[in-house]
């Protein structure tokens, strides 16, 4: 038995998750509208925003997805495409950000499944020391895991407490608040003057 793999360019419709938002890339034009009416009966899915949508917001970026989906809060999206964790590929159970295809908080914590995870780590260091081939394959595959979310605007009413905070030492920006779509340009203006 191999390990699953992912083909993004021959899949009818793939995500690219990044926590609280998903861009969905679909390869037929034609089949967009369904892929965005079977994305809304999902549960934990709070909104899916079409090109025209995306457009009425200021994220219709060149590279966005076809669409863009957005969880309810609490929720959120994995990349995990597999449906039998004996056969997840290799790099999942790593740190591995240029393998993965989407945003993965569990590397943020140890597999529980190893008993002695130290030393398991101690030996892949070893391997490494060595010139051994190694995989720092300490990372588990439960998602359950992630108890906190991060990536979605916070609701309407709550932007006072629940927003993200730009902060700068430099006097060049005046703004009480910075829309989340000006970002760039304030961090160009503040290091290139631009």
């Amino acid at each position: 038995t191999g390990w699953e793999t992912l083909d993004g360019g021959a899949s009818r419709a793939f995500a690219v998750a990044d926590h609280q938002v998903a861009h969905v890339y679909v390869r037929n034009q034609h089949d967009v509208d369904r892929v965005e009416a079977l994305l809304e009966e999902v549960s934990g899915i709070d909104r899916v925003f079409n090109r025209k949508k995306q457009t009425a917001i200021g994220i219709d970026h060149e590279r966005s997805g076809d669409l863009v989906v957005l969880a309810e809060p609490g929720c959120w999206f994995t990349y995990y495409f597999w449906m039998d964790d004996a056969r997840a590929p290799d790099y999942a159970r790593t740190v591995d950000i240029h393998r993965k295809p989407g945003y993965d908080p569990v590397e943020l914590f140890l597999d529980s499944g190893i008993r002695f995870p130290k030393a398991h780590i101690a030996k892949r260091l070893m391997q490494k020391k060595f010139g051994f081939r190694y995989l720092m394959d300490v990372i588990g595959l439960d998602a359950t895991v992630v108890r906190g979310s991060h990536g979605r605007l916070a609701d309407h009413g709550r932007e006072e407490t629940d927003s993200p905070v730009f902060v700068c030492s430099s006097r060049a920006i005046e703004a009480d608040a910075v829309a989340v779509t000006g970002v760039k340009k304030q961090l160009l203006q503040l290091q290139f003057g631009v």
